[in-house]
């Protein structure tokens, strides 16, 4: 496809593959850690509106265990603000991969001349 491209072009391209690579697995990893928090608050807000003596059961594995009401939030607690730090860690990482993917682009369209993705060789079509 790209054979004319000089070498240090082509290994660019491969760059920028892999980080979109990497981009599209880091939103993948923030969309389900984002999902997880929000369910995860959704819980702990719930509580508010139980009653301490209510008969409660948390889930371990495929089994449904009883469990006190103070240790569900601190459970649910120690989760959100465990979320929280994935996603905020996962954010910053989805703008380092954004930052050199900008860069990257920058320096393969220096590297071919500057254009948008320029036409092929001027050779040619002759005429008429």
């Amino acid at each position: 496809m790209q054979g004319n491209l000089p070498p240090e072009a082509q290994e660019k391209i491969e760059e920028l593959q892999d980080l979109q690579e990497t981009a599209e697995q880091v939103a993948r990893q923030k969309q389900q850690a984002e999902s997880s928090l929000t369910e995860a608050q959704t819980a702990l807000d719930e509580l508010d509106d139980i009653d301490e003596d209510t008969t409660m059961y948390r889930e371990v594995g495929e089994l449904l265990v009883q469990t006190e009401y103070d240790e569900a939030a601190d459970s649910l607690d120690e989760k959100v603000s465990s979320l929280e730090i994935r996603v905020e860690t996962l954010e910053k990482q989805e703008e380092r991969v954004q930052t050199q993917f900008e860069e990257l682009q920058s320096e393969l369209q220096e590297m071919l001349g500057g254009g948008p993705g320029g036409g092929g060789p001027m050779g040619g079509a002759g005429g008429a």
